[in-house]
């Protein structure tokens, strides 16, 4: 009897890379990648970016081009979710009723939008930014309102996403009310790094109303018009957008058995440094992953896109018999507007570190910030500041006592 395949579950870049890292690295036999989404792999970042300006085409998401997964005998099955799963068995329980046996199983189901269930969600026009066709109606949305005028766009919620999506519809031409929760956004950042990026959307037009609650969506004849708020405000609107935050979406790993990390921990799989779960046949990658960290030691599990560019493939080699710990530090970007900004390490509150340096200069917007704790450098932000990154993570692997003086003159 043949051996069971190995298969991958998900749509996203993890899943993408890690089956190309498979046969990269010599695995032959069967191989299946099963994605809920009615396309193949791709990657995200763009959505709220420059694909959903219309600068980028729909070819540019996709990370493997779609002739390969035939021309390397990938069997990918488009708008099939998983539903079920059964390690000991070693078995797959798609929503066709298909039942898929399995020798190794990769787990990169990715997240989603965490819901916000207020009076009249289900209007439309208020959307949510996860999927491809998710940033197709979003742009359709902006691009039909903008026809009668500029167009008026909410945005519930001021942590990344939301702040991107702001960014490009103003770069569209849209009036922008972004609804933030807090004092300030971003609040991963702290209060000083997340006013900065407050006063650069307001200085753009947009309308930053901070400590503001959504109560309830407003509509008139099945389409939104705005929003309530919990002082009794209503913004205007001719689409909103919630971005509140994503949700892990853990459900198999969670019907199979398998160990999930505490939500104070960030929540996830839990994984060993190899991303293996906690069924040897089993792995997990990219946003659902939550990987021991020998540098900070604990587990992290970090929704950005270059986790899923490399724990794809680590899984891929780790399947194929590889005991190497993953042992990258976190890293993100973002581009908004003028600013470009790269961010490595982890900060588990901002406002724990005992200090924020910052050298180069915060009124240009061209900077490194480092967070240190008890002189140690835990993290480092570079604003409109390149290729100084590896520079950076020596400092972040070093664990040694940074004075603060080499810290301020980082940036020459």
């Amino acid at each position: 009897m043949a051996e069971a395949p190995f298969v991958i579950v998900g749509g996203g870049l993890a899943a993408a890379h890690a089956a190309k890292t498979l046969r990269e690295e010599g695995y032959e036999r069967d191989l299946v990648v099963v994605t809920a989404e009615p396309h193949r792999p791709y990657e995200r970042p763009p959505l709220s970016k420059d694909y959903l300006r219309g600068e980028a085409e729909r070819t540019a998401l996709f990370p493997v081009e779609d002739g390969w997964y035939a021309d390397n005998s990938v069997d990918v099955r488009v708008g099939i979710g998983a539903v079920g799963l059964d390690p000991a068995a070693h078995r797959l329980a798609l929503a066709d009723g298909a039942i898929l046996d399995y020798s190794k199983l990769l787990l990169a189901t990715g997240s989603e939008p965490r819901p916000l269930s207020l009076p009249g969600s289900d209007l439309q026009g208020v959307l949510t930014l996860r999927t491809v066709d998710g940033a197709d109606l979003l742009a359709a949305t902006l691009r039909a309102s903008a026809r009668d005028g500029s167009g008026r766009i909410a945005v519930v919620g001021d942590g990344w996403i939301g702040m991107e999506v702001a960014a490009s519809a103003r770069d569209l031409g849209a009036e922008v009310t972004v609804l933030g929760g807090g004092e300030q956004p971003l609040r991963v950042l702290g209060p000083r790094m997340g006013e900065l990026f407050a006063q650069l959307h307001v200085e753009h037009g947009v309308e930053l109303r901070r400590g503001a609650e959504a109560t309830e969506f407003i509509g008139s004849q099945g389409q939104v018009t705005a929003v309530k708020t919990a002082d009794g405000a209503t913004v205007e609107a001719d689409a909103v957008l919630v971005a509140v935050g994503a949700v892990p979406n853990t459900g198999l790993a969670a019907a199979g058995g398998l160990t999930l990390r505490a939500p104070e921990l960030g929540g996830g799989v839990a994984v060993d440094v190899a991303l293996r779960t906690s069924d040897p046949d089993v792995f997990a990658a990219g946003d659902i992953a939550s990987i021991p960290s020998p540098h900070y030691g604990r587990p992290l599990r970090v929704e950005h896109w270059e986790t899923a560019l490399h724990t794809g493939p680590h899984a891929a080699k780790a399947m194929l018999g590889s005991d190497e710990p993953y042992d990258r530090l976190p890293y993100f970007f973002t581009d908004q507007y003028d600013l470009g900004m790269e961010y490595l390490g982890f900060v588990a509150e901002p406002d724990s570190a005992d200090a924020l340096v910052v050298s180069g200069s915060l009124d240009d917007r061209e900077f490194v910030a480092f967070w240190t704790d008890e002189g140690r450098v835990v993290a480092g932000m570079a604003v409109n500041t390149w290729d100084r990154m590896p520079e950076v993570e020596e400092l972040i692997r070093s664990r040694r006592d940074v004075p603060r003086g080499e810290l301020e003159a980082f940036r020459g």
